[in-house]
């Protein structure tokens, strides 16, 4: 699966899984945000308190994740798990070089 995901995704993907805030918000760039069901957190300090609260401070984790949508951006669609939501979820990822310029979570 890994060689399908751009590195950017996958370091934020290896991020939730280490439970690593710091390292998932580097995957974004300055200015990326993350778009929670119309709910938008851009930059850094917004998107470290959007995973404190909803995703790593969650302890979230992803699995049987799969590729549904190939090419940038990219549609992952996973099982969602932790302490908040629970169920199967779809991130779709914006890819800007080496960086994400937005992760928007939908059903």
């Amino acid at each position: 699966m890994s060689q399908e995901i751009p590195a950017a995704v996958q370091r934020a993907l290896t991020a939730i899984d280490e439970q690593d805030n710091e390292a998932f918000v580097a995957a974004f760039a300055a200015d990326g945000y993350v778009d929670d069901w119309g709910r938008q957190f851009r930059g850094p300090d917004q998107i470290r308190s959007w995973s404190d609260n909803e995703l790593i401070g969650k302890r979230a984790t992803f699995t049987d994740t799969q590729v549904s949508t190939p090419g940038n951006p990219i549609t992952l669609v996973t099982q969602v798990g932790g302490d908040g939501f629970n169920g199967p979820s779809h991130f779709t990822f914006d890819v800007q070089g080496d960086q994400l310029a937005s992760m928007t979570i939908t059903a």
